[in-house]
């Protein structure tokens, strides 16, 4: 019994032993795959694959084979090795062909000590990510166009765009396209830019000046440089026609401080993107030019003048003095014969063009021509007028033209109201009528007196006419009670009274004059009002009398209408087509109590100064420069090269304070003394409320009736 246990105690330790070398060996292969700590060197490894170890039964032994250290090796791919395991028997075999390749060809090259194990390999791995290189759009011909565009417009920009707004649009543009440029591919010019520039040659015909849109010669730019600036400055070039095209060459502030349009400016970044993706570049920046038709119908009329019209010129031959006499109890008319008449009744635009009498209507149209060249309106066709009409610039003319179309850019696009059939009112303040517009044509015209020339001019303004009152209140501006009623009041102090005024003082001390409704107010019947800072509006008139004259400015401002119960009716039926409105039904309103109609929809009212325009017949009618905004115009066009016209003037503005009462003389009796009333502002005074609320009276004074409709 105990030699066997002695036998089987050391039987026991012969397997343990063997265990032992077992798990050693295991644990060794397994670390030599799975550890990052590198070998000492390839020598060592060498050695230690050379000491034997124990070989358990059923296992292959571990051999030199598996601790190899191949420095060029790259990282295994996990997937693969998971594909093909590895085979021990073919490894060992591998090992004992070829002994000394495992120990001398780590120490071959000194770099085998310092490379790290495959299990190393992984590092490059943690590193963080670089960011992806942007590729350039651009194409190769182009980039180095791109890149001078990039250095000058980040160094240079203001050198070709002043307006900051511009530049911030031109900057944006450009690098939303990597720079590449817009109106040159590899040198040669788009059809973008060729369009563009056929537009900017052609400015003239739209009563622009050439000269200020110059086009860069693409031609004569061979270098990248050269390219870039002529791509910035055909840029700048096209930026400048179509702001000036929309808004005008000089803002309307330049001309008088009673002009008060809504502005309209141009967006450089529409314009960049509008071009640069229309089909039809020339077309699209056209469209910056207003679309209106009397706009349209002064650019046919100015190519005619200068001799670019589709017709023949007409010539005008000398000969003898023709003069038109009219009939009188003892002679007939005199209407001589010539043969040159025909001539010019097509040159002056007058119906019968073959009928060679000298008639009145012929005398008539060669006075008001004498008239707009500044010779004596004598109707004689003499040599001088002759001469004049056959002028062949007809320098005067055209530039009568050029500044009309120059206001009618000041006019809104849009000149009425879309939801009413583009309904609006339109008064000619030279030609001294008022039309209203609807659907492109004229519904109804009637002829209007306009302010006197001077501190009493019509201002030229777009509102919108939002009610008419009926029997209105006349509550006088202060400019008239300062101007005309305190010294008549110097002069006579029952003046007023007599005049059927009323002379109220007010809580602060100021007076307030006023004349209450009916047949004899200075306002008539009706008024239009379209609230606006110049306190002017429409309105009926008791002196119809002054509608027979060729030349009607007469009034302070404020435009009288010759028959206003058809104008209201007209406008009433416009914005309230089923109330069925007649000048009858306006005129069995007629009292002594105020009656105020809103529109539901209010229509623009459009006050022009169009001293050249064309008629419905197409004829091109001029007119007496009244205000002397023409002059004022072609000065500022011809004399200010150098001077920035499109910036707005500030203006002194007028002052509407109420009339002080310290000044008036002794025995002026007011309508009740020693009350006061603050009463509504000067300005709903003026206009009137279309509220139903009634406005306190003094004392002693009979309210005004008020009515909203």
């Amino acid at each position: 019994m105990r030699d066997c246990s002695t036998n089987r105690a050391g039987f026991d330790r012969v397997l343990m032993a063997v265990a032992a070398t077992f798990l050693t060996v295991s644990a060794t292969s397994a670390l030599a795959g799975q550890s990052t700590t590198p070998r000492a060197s390839a020598a060592e490894l060498a050695i230690d694959a050379a000491v034997p170890r124990p070989e358990p039964a059923n296992v292959p032994p571990p051999t030199i084979g598996d601790f190899k250290m191949d420095s060029t090796a790259s990282v295994p791919d996990p997937a693969k090795a998971i594909d093909k395991p590895a085979d021990p028997g073919a490894a060992a075999k591998a090992a004992e062909s070829k002994p000394a390749e495992t120990v001398t060809a780590p120490a071959a090259s000194d770099t085998a000590t310092i490379t790290p194990p495959p299990a190393t390999a992984t590092a490059p791995a943690t590193e963080p990510a670089k960011e992806p290189v942007k590729v350039s759009t651009v194409a190769p011909a182009d980039q180095p166009v791109a890149d001078r565009l990039r250095d000058m417009l980040g160094t240079r920009s203001l050198r070709y765009f002043d307006r900051k707004n511009e530049r911030a649009a031109v900057e944006k543009f450009y690098a939303a396209r990597d720079y590449a440029p817009q109106w040159t591919q590899a040198g040669k010019l788009t059809d973008g830019a060729k369009g563009v520039i056929a537009r900017l040659k052609d400015a003239a015909a739209e009563g622009l000046n050439q000269a200020d849109y110059p086009v860069p010669d693409f031609a004569a730019a061979g270098s990248p440089d050269q390219l870039a600036e002529a791509e910035l400055k055909l840029t700048a070039s096209m930026l400048d026609y179509a702001r000036q095209a929309q808004s005008g060459r000089m803002h309307w502030s330049q001309v008088s401080a009673d002009i008060l349009y809504p502005e309209h400016p141009t967006d450089p970044a529409e314009v960049l993107a509008n071009i640069s993706t229309a089909k039809d570049a020339s077309a699209a920046l056209d469209g910056y030019n207003p679309p209106h038709k009397l706009y349209k119908d002064l650019k046919a009329k100015l190519a005619e003048l200068r001799g670019q019209g589709d017709g023949p010129m007409i010539y005008i031959a000398e000969g003898p003095a023709l003069a038109f006499k009219a009939a009188t109890k003892k002679q007939a008319e005199v209407a001589p014969e010539d043969s040159r008449v025909p001539q010019l009744r097509a040159k002056l635009g007058l119906e019968h063009p073959d009928d060679t009498r000298y008639d009145a209507k012929v005398a008539a149209a060669v006075r008001k021509f004498q008239e707009s060249v500044d010779l004596k309106a004598t109707g004689v066709l003499d040599d001088r007028t002759v001469k004049a009409i056959n002028s062949p610039k007809r320098d005067r003319h055209i530039d009568t033209v050029l500044v009309n179309m120059e206001r009618l850019r000041w006019l809104p696009r849009q000149l009425g109201a879309a939801s009413l059939g583009n309904a609006y009112v339109i008064l000619n303040v030279p030609d001294f009528t008022l039309k209203v517009m609807q659907n492109g044509a004229p519904v109804w015209t009637t002829r209007v007196v306009t302010g006197k020339p001077g501190k009493h001019a019509t201002p030229m303004l777009t509102e919108t006419m939002k009610f008419i009152t009926v029997n209105p209140t006349w509550n006088v501006p202060p400019s008239i009670i300062y101007n005309e009623y305190l010294p008549a009041l110097q002069q006579d102090p029952t003046v007023l009274q007599r005049m059927g005024l009323r002379l109220e003082r007010n809580r602060d001390g100021s007076i307030h004059i006023s004349q209450p409704p009916g047949e004899a107010n200075a306002l008539g019947r009706v008024r239009f009002n379209f609230p606006n800072k110049f306190l002017v509006y429409q309105h009926d008139t008791p002196d119809k009398h002054l509608f027979a004259k060729e030349e009607r400015a007469f009034s302070h401002g404020c435009m009288r209408v010759q028959n206003p119960d058809v104008y209201a009716a007209t406008l009433l039926n416009i914005t309230m087509p089923n109330e069925r409105y007649t000048p009858e039904r306006i005129r069995s309103m007629y009292g002594r109590s105020e009656i105020d109609l809103k529109f539901p929809t209010p229509i623009p009212v459009n006050i022009t100064y169009q001293t050249a325009f064309v008629d419905d017949a197409g004829k091109l009618q001029f007119r007496k420069d009244i205000y002397g905004r023409d002059a004022t115009m072609i000065a500022l066009l011809k004399n200010s090269r150098n001077k920035d016209l499109e910036v707005m003037v500030s203006h002194a503005q007028p002052s509407y304070s109420r009339p002080s009462g310290s000044s008036l003389p002794a025995g002026v009796s007011f309508a009740s003394d020693n009350t006061y009333s603050s009463g509504p502002s000067f300005f709903e005074r003026l206009f009137g409320s279309p509220s139903p609320m009634t406005p306190p009276a003094p004392v002693g004074r009979r309210p005004q009736q008020r009515f909203t409709r």
